[in-house]
């Protein structure tokens, strides 16, 4: 029995130790990693740089000065269903997570085990953010610890509408637009707020690889890909069945003002 209970304490000494061995350790790395962040009070005001439109006078367009398509909205003036098929698409925890979803992370580190090269679903939204306007898009171990730091940062500074309403007006959605408000008018020719389901489904679906899903290079790839995102907005409860089926039977329908 005094045998048993040695072991037992050595056992809890030694797990006692290793514990904080691994905790020190990972403060240091983070305090590492943690230096010369940059800072997130730049978002608070952000102003992306817009598209300049020459009008002729019936208020038609003639030419557009910019090299990238971005039009500007506030949160408030987004559509609840484009805000729906995005997170579904891209963050289905997005409401609950603190900027880090760890099931993103752990179905990629089980892609990863298995071999798999493609890893889906490790990057939230809060992630893309900080990678889109502070971190960076440099592959490395350490730039994504960075991200992940800088994610936390931007959680607990701004509330979550604010966080999303940066990822839509920034977020890159192919043939040279940004954001929702942009990729509405140029892929079908529409104001954000006029978007069906199957349409808000099919920008939803861009984020992850744009040239991959082009509207007219990889049709079927891009109907597959709306597709998915309409189960996932019937999974996450914010379409019923029978209106996803619908948007399903539709076809992709852009009709580009430009391309």
């Amino acid at each position: 029995m005094r045998m048993l209970a040695r072991f037992l304490g050595f056992v809890f000494a030694t797990a006692t130790i290793v514990f904080l061995i691994g905790a020190i350790a990972g403060s240091g790395l983070i305090y590492y990693f943690s230096k010369d962040l940059p800072d997130t009070a730049q978002l608070r005001d952000y102003e992306p740089p817009v598209t300049t439109r020459l009008h002729a006078g019936d208020g038609s367009i003639l030419a557009e000065y910019s090299h990238e398509r971005r039009l500007f909205l506030p949160s408030s003036a987004i559509p609840q269903l484009v805000k729906q098929a995005f997170i579904s698409a891209e963050d289905k925890n997005f409401y609950n997570h603190v900027g880090i979803d760890p099931e993103g992370v752990m179905r990629a580190v089980t892609v990863l085990a298995q071999g798999g090269r493609h890893v889906q679903g490790a990057s939230t939204i809060t992630q893309q953010v900080a990678k889109n306007f502070l971190v960076g898009n440099e592959r490395s171990i350490e730039r994504k610890i960075r991200e992940a730091l800088v994610a936390f940062r931007i959680e607990a500074a701004y509330p979550k509408d604010k966080i999303l309403e940066l990822y839509l007006n920034e977020i890159y959605l192919g043939l040279g637009n940004y954001g929702v408000a942009a990729a509405a008018l140029n892929y079908f020719n529409k104001s954000v707020n006029e978007l069906t389901l199957a349409e808000a489904a099919y920008l939803a679906a861009l984020p992850k690889a744009p040239s991959n899903y082009h509207p007219f290079q990889n049709r079927e790839r891009a109907l597959e890909r709306r597709n998915y995102v309409i189960d996932r907005l019937i999974a996450d409860g914010y379409v019923t069945a029978d209106e996803g089926a619908k948007a399903k039977a539709e076809p992709l329908g852009v009709n580009p003002r430009v391309l």
